[in-house]
């Protein structure tokens, strides 16, 4: 998992506690992304940011780069024309990583550009958009779900 410039401590420490769940293998932590240990990390992960190994990288764009010179197919998860809807994703045989964006700007266009593509959770209602942290618990449990028949 990538986090690109997620501002909300509350929301890293979210995501900490669901990579947990799911076994993820590694979060990188990007840009103005904040690291542990912090207090507002730890009141919503409970632990989670000491049993899931992360890393920090100050470009997104580096760590994307990284990843796929490791093997990873890298996915964005963002709206985006082109984006295939995440229900519809069938991974292909390669390790997978995905970036989740800054709460308000979402991922930055640099790194969609660097990316073998994007996933997008369908959305019927008004507002088109979802917490990080919830978005990114969607996307842990689909692609665990996946993963595991």
């Amino acid at each position: 998992m990538v986090l690109d410039n997620v501002r909300s401590m509350n929301n890293i420490g979210s995501v900490f506690r669901t990579a947990d769940a799911f076994r993820i293998e590694k979060i990188y932590l990007c840009g103005i992304t904040a690291t542990p240990p912090h207090r507002d990390i730890h009141k919503t992960a409970l632990g989670a940011e000491n049993s899931v190994d992360w890393e920090y990288m100050e470009e997104t764009l580096d760590c994307v780069k990284h990843l796929r010179d490791e093997g990873y197919a890298v996915y964005s998860v963002e709206q985006a024309e082109g984006s295939e809807m995440l229900q519809d994703f069938k991974a292909d045989g390669r390790k997978t990583a995905v970036v989740f964006g800054n709460e308000i700007d979402g991922v930055a266009q640099e790194v969609v550009d660097a990316s073998d593509g994007c996933l997008e959770i369908p959305q019927y209602g008004t507002k088109h958009s979802l917490n990080v942290s919830v978005t990114a618990g969607i996307v842990m449990w689909d692609l665990f779900s996946k993963i595991k028949k």
